[in-house]
């Protein structure tokens, strides 16, 4: 089940169906952020707000998924190999994101309260959350 945006309110709505428009038309092809701000007539906060209701709009109807690529930009329903791309590249960065916060805080935390029964919940936890990603990510 998709999760809600905080950003679903009406203007939101008409950003995100004004975004799944152009993005439709652009098809195959993408366009970079500043693209779908020209070509929306949006401000910047707009598109954001615009493609955060975009995805969630898009789970909850069961569409082709947005991907974002360096080198094309936001894309509707890409290809196979694509989304398999974009997914890795999400895996890669959540995985780098836990393990710095894993090292950087909650490392520190567990060896300052060895005892807490907070510290050694949330250490098991996230290990088991780095060895899922780190799986998913080599695979």
């Amino acid at each position: 089940m998709p999760r809600a945006s905080r950003r679903r309110g009406q203007a939101a709505q008409r950003h995100a169906d004004t975004l799944r428009f152009i993005l439709f038309e652009a098809r195959p092809a993408g366009l970079v952020f500043h693209q779908l701000a020209t070509a929306s007539e949006l401000s910047p906060s707009q598109v954001r707000a615009g493609l955060a209701t975009l995805r969630d709009v898009i789970a909850s109807n069961g569409w082709p998924p947005l991907i974002w690529t360096r080198e094309n930009g936001y894309q509707l329903g890409a290809e196979r190999a694509a989304l398999e791309a974009y997914e890795r590249q999400v895996i890669n960065e959540k995985l780098t994101e836990f393990r710095r916060f894993i090292t950087g805080t909650v490392a520190p935390h567990a060896a300052a309260h060895p005892g807490d029964k907070w510290v050694r919940h949330i250490v098991a936890q996230l290990n088991s959350i780095e060895s899922t990603l780190d799986l998913i990510a080599t695979a």
